[in-house]
């Protein structure tokens, strides 16, 4: 049984082109009907399907528990625990016990370093206190850095390396 005898054919159409009338009865279809849908309701509704679909994201993410023992020793006095890596870029803590060194050095990328706990500083003259900010701008050497007392910071920018030192 041939259908297409019983559509109506559009001679100027080009080859495989809908007729004008399929073309409405499509677009007729896809609207929505005339149903007053209270705005409330469609924001509960939207909001329960985002947090399912983000409650089944969860696994995707990464979670390290603070008392996770991954701690590293990384120079003397100063223990590394790595968050995150990507390439050459990372995201990690590093604890310094009382009078460690971080010796002087350079950046490849701009580094962001928060202060967590305690008190740091870099060189004479800079001191930040915890939940303070320092971000290192790529290529400009830094000073060493030391805490009297000891701290922990995050610290995300390129992985450390030995070429780093200054």
């Amino acid at each position: 049984m041939n259908h297409s005898a019983d559509l109506p054919h559009n001679p100027d159409a080009s080859p495989g082109a809908l007729d004008a009338d399929i073309v409405r009865a499509l677009d007729e279809a896809q609207r929505p009907a005339d149903v007053d849908v209270d705005a409330a309701m469609a924001a509960r509704v939207r909001s329960r399907v985002m947090g399912r679909i983000a409650a089944e994201a969860t696994q995707g993410h990464v979670t390290i528990a603070a008392d996770q023992p991954s701690w590293r020793d990384f120079l003397p006095g100063i223990a590394c625990k790595v968050l995150h890596t990507s390439g050459d870029t990372m995201s990690y803590l590093l604890r310094f016990a009382p009078g460690a060194v971080l010796p002087a050095h350079h950046h490849p990328v701009d580094e962001e370093c928060v202060v967590l706990q305690g008190e740091l500083r870099i060189g004479a003259n800079l001191t930040v206190a915890q939940g303070g900010f320092h971000m290192a701008r790529a290529g400009v050497p830094h000073d060493a850095i030391t805490s009297d007392a000891g701290c922990v910071i995050y610290l995300r920018g390129a992985r450390p390396r030995l070429e780093h030192q200054l």
